[in-house]
């Protein structure tokens, strides 16, 4: 909390969300420049955040940058193997240690014994303590450890990402992470590897771009060509700072546990040819993600290998044991995750406030995460990135591709979100928008965004929706 939140108004809690109420919030924190700036100082500098994995600093010596907003941090691979992280400034008149120019994704090396600022020549060592200043006699005696060392960053890891945090009070990240953590824990994501990861500088506010994969409600109005293929009726849940999306189906009588997260069955008579036919046109249009190859050949000899009147759940059933074996196989052994964390894990989380990860069984993706692009609230940083189970030794070798966002680069699906994500940004500036209206069942991953939001920085919260919007 934070002491503009004390006085704004009330701000709705989780139990109207589970009571699935209607709410209602200002698009000010999409819009507006003050809002931008109340994030810069109650949002970002508060919260934990994905850096990048592990793997991208497997040596001593390894280093990088992490850029959001106007903070700037470097994150090193100290020579006794821990991680250490401190603000890309030098104490002394406030040079970045890293030259980071605009429109840069981050910058990187190795081999890196100290810190040399290129102002004045401060130097540095990789424990953030100042090792030399160019006549320290003419600050009479002022100059001590404490005042001249780098400024230090919280860091720590889950699932192979390395996570900053910039509040030396802050909790830690197994608690920030709470329940979502220990169920994501279950798909061992720390032994994936990237598959691909892709950047672009894309025009609208970062909360537009991750809302646009926060919730499948909007299937039917965009990716209209995956109707032919399954059904996107969808919940969502809210898990405090953090939230769940799953298939759902409108009727009881229809539901089954497979439904909920990305194993489940296709549309047709034939459960065996529509699973293959949903779970290829999603691995295809999809960037090569949302499953992998493995499943995507289990699955197309289900029809060679079942009867023509398997049940939708035998067919499930088969077409992962299928896989399982195929993957054993060639050196992926699958984590063993309880029923119960199967159903409960749901098909995507959104890891508050900026990280969107659709998980499976051997590969997380796609992933994305935001960030806000320098000063323009029209404007954001967009990545998205796969993650894949790989024998070992087999992994490939990847970087941060900066691709322009098309159809060609990203894929047919993405390519249609971009169409999107645009156009939400100046339609919301339109006088005739009476404000927004999320699906209380559908869109719960978004309103419990915006409630969080609100509780940082105290502007923009929702509200319960009285019949008047809020522009």
């Amino acid at each position: 909390m934070n002491e503009m939140s004390k006085f704004g108004p009330e701000n709705i809690t989780p139990e109207d969300m589970d009571k699935e109420r209607q709410v209602t919030y200002p698009t000010e924190a999409f819009l507006s420049r003050e809002y931008l700036e109340a994030e810069k100082k109650m949002l970002w500098p508060k919260i934990w955040q994905m850096v990048e994995r592990e793997t991208d600093l497997p040596n001593p010596g390894d280093w990088l940058t992490y850029n959001v907003a106007d903070e700037s941090i470097v994150v090193l691979r100290k020579d006794d193997g821990t991680l250490k992280a401190f603000h890309n400034v030098c104490p002394h008149r406030g040079r970045q240690l890293i030259s980071i120019p605009d429109g840069v994704h981050s910058v990187r090396g190795n081999m890196r014994k100290n810190f040399v600022c290129g102002f004045h020549g401060w130097t540095y060592d990789l424990d953030g303590k100042n090792t030399y200043i160019l006549d320290p006699q003419d600050w009479h005696g002022i100059l001590t450890p404490e005042n001249t060392c780098l400024s230090e960053v919280k860091v720590d890891t889950w699932a192979g990402f390395i996570y900053i945090n910039m509040d030396p009070d802050s909790v830690s990240l197994k608690e920030w992470l709470g329940r979502a953590g220990e169920i994501l824990d279950y798909f061992e994501i720390d032994k994936m590897r990237y598959k691909w990861r892709q950047w672009a500088v894309y025009p609208c506010n970062w909360k537009v771009a991750i809302e646009a994969f926060l919730e499948p409600y909007h299937v039917a109005g965009t990716h209209t060509q995956l109707l032919a293929y399954g059904d996107y009726y969808a919940a969502s849940k809210q898990y405090g700072l953090h939230s769940v999306s799953l298939y759902d189906t409108r009727e009881d009588q229809f539901k089954m546990a497979e439904s909920s997260g990305t194993v489940r069955a296709g549309k047709g008579d034939d459960a065996r040819v529509s699973t293959y036919e949903l779970i290829r046109e999603n691995y295809e249009t999809v960037n090569f993600t949302a499953s992998t190859e493995t499943l995507v050949k289990a699955a197309s000899r289900l029809k060679d290998e079942l009867p023509e009147d398997a049940t939708p759940a035998e067919v499930i059933a088969h077409w992962q044991e299928s896989a399982k074996r195929d993957d054993a196989a060639r050196g992926v052994i699958w984590p063993e995750i309880p029923p119960e964390i199967r159903a409960e894990s749901g098909l995507a989380w959104g890891i508050f406030p900026n990280q969107n990860i659709l998980h499976g069984v051997t590969f997380a993706g796609p992933a994305y995460r935001v960030r806000p692009y320098g000063d323009d609230p029209n404007k954001c940083i967009f990545e998205s990135y796969a993650l894949e189970r790989y024998p070992e030794g087999e992994e490939p070798e990847t970087e941060w591709v900066h691709a322009e966002p098309t159809g060609e680069n990203w894929g047919s699906v993405l390519a249609q979100d971009f169409g999107n994500m645009e156009f939400v940004q100046k339609g919301m500036k339109s006088s005739g928008f009476r404000g927004v209206m999320p699906n209380p069942h559908q869109e719960q991953k978004v309103i419990n965004l915006h409630r969080n939001l609100a509780e940082f920085i105290g502007m923009s919260v929702p509200r319960l929706f009285d019949g008047k919007w809020e522009k």
